[in-house]
């Protein structure tokens, strides 16, 4: 299905060069933030208390939300748990402060709004805990990349392996670069949303590496550069019905998901762009300055001529 088609090739690797150094700026300012700034982390990460409450009626997440920050949390988490009625809450750990005591005046507060609330249960999140998340969250990172370049190159060839990698993780450090400079919660929603970025990213460069590797085989005129002005071209109105598509959702849920789906939806939303953006400028583009060339994806060609003169397949690709 296409809304329009375009006549002409855009020349997009004309300006290859000016946009690469644009990604190239805006990567070492992403690396530049976490390095100085840091990535605020959520009490998954770095330890808390994790109270779990009921209601004789289905709660008001938001007035629950607005009590607990009347205490002074500013990283609080509130949110459903289980049924409308249960809400569990996670507070950070404040020096000074035991977990019994954040509980119990956390409970109050609550119990002064509402008289019928109940507390079900009180865990306190050690920091060992949160240091395993961050590992368990950098090895699946590490797996998700590896896997992405193992399949790429068994699909495609290396190079294209290379430049989709360097465009995925180009993503994934802008992201966190934008976490790190306005300071937003990264939480384990966060990094369910930069593992799932990485997928759909890959999946718009393997759309356009696909598209490159049959204009390889179609257009054997075409010069390299050319072969990809085309592929990108011909897969425009594809990436918009996609990505407006996917984006239309996940505004949805940045609108009117509340606080707890704010920052997964802010995430996704920044990758899917970052993400058209670094499939045809970043990826396309390494591609092309890594050399990549008909012989690299049509294998066994042979020039007309070549072979038995009789065999009405001679000169056909194999």
């Amino acid at each position: 299905m296409e809304f329009f088609k375009i006549r002409r090739d855009i020349p997009f690797m004309k300006n290859a060069l000016v946009f690469n150094v644009i990604s190239l700026v805006t990567f070492l300012a992403a690396v530049f933030f976490l390095a100085t700034k840091g990535l605020h982390l959520s009490v998954e990460f770095t330890g808390g208390t994790v109270m779990e409450v009921s209601y004789s009626q289905p709660a008001d997440v938001e007035h629950v939300r607005r009590t607990v920050s009347s205490l002074g949390y500013t990283d609080v988490q509130v949110q459903n748990f289980g049924t409308a009625r249960d809400v569990i809450i996670r507070l950070p750990a404040v020096k000074g402060v035991s977990s019994a005591q954040q509980s119990d005046r956390t409970f109050q507060a609550l119990k002064a709004t509402d008289p019928g609330v109940s507390l079900r249960r009180v865990e306190f999140v050690g920091p060992q805990v949160g240091e395993e998340l961050v590992s368990n969250g950098l090895k699946a990172l590490a797996m998700v990349v590896a896997g992405i370049m193992l399949y790429l190159a068994i699909r495609f060839e290396w190079k294209f392996a290379v430049a989709a990698i360097i465009a995925n993780l180009h993503d994934i450090v802008i992201i966190l670069g934008f976490f790190a400079f306005f300071q937003w919660e990264f939480s384990l929603a966060v990094l369910a949303a930069v593992l799932a970025v990485l997928g759909y990213s890959v999946n718009e460069s393997v759309v356009i590496f696909d598209r490159i590797r049959e204009n390889f085989r179609r257009f054997r005129k075409m010069n390299t550069v050319e072969t990809i002005d085309n592929a990108i071209t011909s897969t425009i109105s594809r990436t918009i019905i996609t990505h407006g598509s996917t984006q239309m959702m996940v505004l949805s849920m940045l609108l009117f998901g509340g606080a707890t789906l704010h920052y997964f939806a802010l995430a996704l939303t920044i990758g899917i762009l970052f993400g058209i953006y670094s499939s045809v400028f970043v990826a396309a583009a390494i591609a092309m300055w890594l050399g990549i060339k008909r012989e690299d994806l049509v294998k066994g060609e042979r020039k007309r001529g070549e072979g038995d003169p009789n065999d009405p397949n001679a000169g056909a690709t194999v």
